[in-house]
């Protein structure tokens, strides 16, 4: 008797190590999480907030078998509007395995006005009901999450950051990684 309850307790403890190794950010080839000040609820290695937008400005991007980067960002935010140019950049480049989405609470006419005079060739959405913040908390903008194809945010932040910028070697770093990418890439050569 007691070694069944010893075994089963270890399989229990197996089990959730492997559950843990498998939802974590640090998986192997993933950027490894840094410890660093986060304006909203710590979700890295966790499943990413269900994707609920109200309107989406532009067209609604095709998401399957590519690694997505949600910003959230307004148009009166400085950082925010700074960060533009790198989003810009992330999208050109690796366009064929990453979704740049902007995802703002703003109302339409201000963030289409903005987008009238300034160049973001990535998708647009709106959530005025700050549903998809709201999950995580988001307490300060900009703020990124890139989710694998697997819907696990493996790096989270402000872009912009001293601490740990976010940069072309990161995005490429998850995009590499992500075996959904990697059984798109595949399909997509047949």
């Amino acid at each position: 008797m007691r070694s069944r309850i010893i075994s089963a307790i270890a399989m229990t403890l197996f089990a959730s190590v492997v559950f843990a190794a498998d939802t974590a950010a640090d998986k192997p080839g993933y950027p490894k999480s840094v410890d660093k000040k986060l304006y909203a609820d710590d979700v890295r290695g966790k499943k990413a907030p269900e994707f609920s937008v109200a309107k989406w400005l532009t067209d609604e991007p095709d998401r399957k078998g590519k690694v997505v980067l949600i910003d959230f960002w307004a148009t009166w935010c400085p950082p925010c509007r700074e960060a533009i140019k790198e989003l810009n950049k992330f999208q050109d480049q690796f366009k064929d395995d990453l979704v740049v989405i902007g995802v703002s609470d703003e109302a339409e006419k201000t963030v289409k006005d903005f987008m009238d005079k300034t160049k973001i060739n990535y998708a647009v959405a709106l959530d005025p009901d700050k549903k998809m913040d709201n999950a995580i908390h988001v307490a300060g903008i900009p703020h990124v999450l890139i989710i694998s194809t697997d819907g696990i945010v493996r790096w989270q932040g402000f872009p912009l950051s001293d601490e740990e910028p976010l940069t072309a070697d990161i995005v490429k770093q998850v995009i590499e990684a992500d075996p959904g990418v990697a059984e798109r890439r595949a399909k997509d050569k047949k």
